[in-house]
């Protein structure tokens, strides 16, 4: 039988789009490195690897190589910081030497496949990357440092990459990292901890977790005798709502229109409520957008019929819209709903304090049924139950105003130490703390105290996750990048963890 003979390309830098014309539509071609920087000059700039890669080889010693400033300074690398999971710098709090002096800096890492990126990606406007004192890049060349923070260094590596002959790209399992990482030595309680079988490893982190809400009671006690128990609740659940990209402005928002003042003015209304909290936030919409469905505009009309009618007495309170962040926030956690989920715990006709206080805490279950109902009820606003946004369109499946990791969270962080400051009984709540969604701290501390090869599911309940992070805090936080100076593991070796090494 006659077979035609197979076609083969030959294929080169210039024509590999030719041969696979239709990546061109791929959704993610445009982002890819190796394609959005190949106008460079003398020739075409094509990086076949991702900017992760990058990263890894910054993060993990075993890749990274010398680096150099572009005044000629030798940079050496005491740490490489905290691998940044989230927006803003891709390496945080790292520390480098530098020149002959051995200048010691510490700041972020910006890591790109060319020095245009900086200005590209919008870095030299936004004060998230402020603190970066080290902009790394593959290819040569360097941002203006006008767009740089003062005094940031630049550093390229593909020169001392290139005359590596051990070193490939593919070598480097991305999805390993930042875990991948292997350190030269166990950090010291490493090695003790790793000896010990998991229920060993447990119990040390159920006595640190303890410490943790024992310290946010102390807090708590203290925010109630200055403030009152609504109040200082209000505050904290408040600050909660927020996470960390919004818990000031949400605190600030508590503080500018007190708990006393939202009953009066809503008169337990959940739609007034909503209306008066978003008024003084900042973040009622002012103008009707042409992308608002009649759902949507109708909504707004019911929220605007409320305020302008109190917006005269409120004015001079009103926050700055500008204090809010809604850039790389989930949908989910906007500003715009998680007032809307305040709006529905604080307007009930009881109060919060009075229905954590009469909830019996011997039965753990139960509690936890209740606290539940009571942060994740819905009632009086119907419309975020199938909206993201105002712009979004309307969703047929009900969507939550808070799910149920940081509705977990909030449980955790807020109603445990307040029913402890309250003078309950949380220790039949603290055998079933619900685990919180898993964060970098978390994975990091669990990283360095267990190896990177542990089992995730040593620590997978809440009093756990808080006895990791009271550990970082403690100790990993101020001795990152020093452990020979930390003090657990002597710690360990001196206090009850010695007596059972001796049974």
């Amino acid at each position: 039988m006659n077979m035609e003979p197979s076609r083969t390309y030959c294929f080169t830098k210039e024509n590999f789009t030719v041969a696979f014309p239709r990546s061109l539509d791929y959704p993610g071609y445009r982002a890819l490195p190796g394609n959005e920087v190949r106008e460079g000059k003398p020739g075409p700039r094509r990086f076949p690897y991702s900017e992760r890669h990058l990263q890894c080889v910054w993060y993990d010693k075993r890749w990274r190589p010398p680096l150099q400033s572009e005044d000629g300074e030798i940079i050496t690398v005491v740490d490489a910081g905290r691998w940044n999971l989230e927006a803003g710098p891709d390496f945080l709090d790292a520390v480098i030497l530098v020149g002959a002096e051995e200048r010691r800096i510490r700041g972020d890492v910006e890591v790109h496949v060319d020095a245009r990126q900086w200005e590209q990606h919008g870095h030299g406007g936004d004060p998230a990357y402020s603190g970066v004192v080290l902009h790394v890049t593959y290819f040569e060349g360097s941002a203006p440092p006008s767009s740089l923070p003062a005094g940031a260094l630049q550093a390229p590596f593909r020169e001392a990459l290139t005359f590596d002959p051990s070193f490939s790209f593919e070598n480097i399992d991305v999805a390993a990292y930042p875990y991948g990482a292997i350190p030269e030595q166990s950090p010291p309680c490493a090695e003790i901890l790793m000896k010990r079988p998991p229920e060993d490893l447990q119990d040390f982190l159920a006595t640190a977790g303890e410490e943790r809400l024992r310290l946010k009671t102390m807090r708590l006690v203290d925010l109630i005798e200055r403030k009152g128990a609504d109040q200082a609740l209000y505050e904290e659940l408040m600050a909660a709502l927020g996470y960390k990209h919004n818990r000031v402005s949400f605190r600030e928002l508590a503080d500018t229109m007190p708990l006393h003042e939202l009953k009066h003015e809503s008169h337990g209304d959940p739609l007034r409520a909503y209306a008066m909290l978003l008024g003084v936030s900042g973040l009622m919409p002012k103008v009707t957008q042409p992308s608002w469905d009649a759902e949507t505009r109708g909504f707004v009309r019911e929220l605007w019929d409320v305020w302008w009618k109190r917006r005269s007495a409120w004015e001079h309170r009103v926050m700055n819209p500008g204090a809010w962040r809604s850039s790389n926030i989930r949908p989910h956690n906007a500003p715009s709903r998680r007032i809307a989920a305040a709006a529905c715990i604080f307007s009930g006709e009881r109060d919060l304090v009075s229905c954590i206080r009469e909830s019996a805490t011997d039965s753990p279950d139960q509690w936890f049924k209740r606290t539940h109902v009571i942060l994740t009820r819905n009632h009086g606003i119907p419309f975020w139950n199938h909206h993201l946004g105002l712009a979004a369109k309307h969703h047929d499946t009900p969507v939550a105003l808070l799910g149920a990791a940081r509705t977990a969270a909030i449980i955790t962080n807020v109603f445990i130490p307040f029913s402890a400051a309250m003078g309950l009984d949380i220790e039949p709540l603290l055998c079933i703390l619900p685990p919180e969604q898993d964060n970098s701290l978390i994975r990091e501390t669990a990283s360095v105290l267990f190896g990177r090869d542990h089992n995730p599911a040593i620590y997978r309940h809440g009093l756990l996750q808080q006895g990791l992070l009271q550990v970082f805090h403690d100790f990993c936080l101020s001795k990152r990048t020093d452990c020979g100076a930390c003090p657990l593991p002597g710690r360990l070796r001196e206090s009850w963890w010695q007596d059972r090494e001796n049974t």
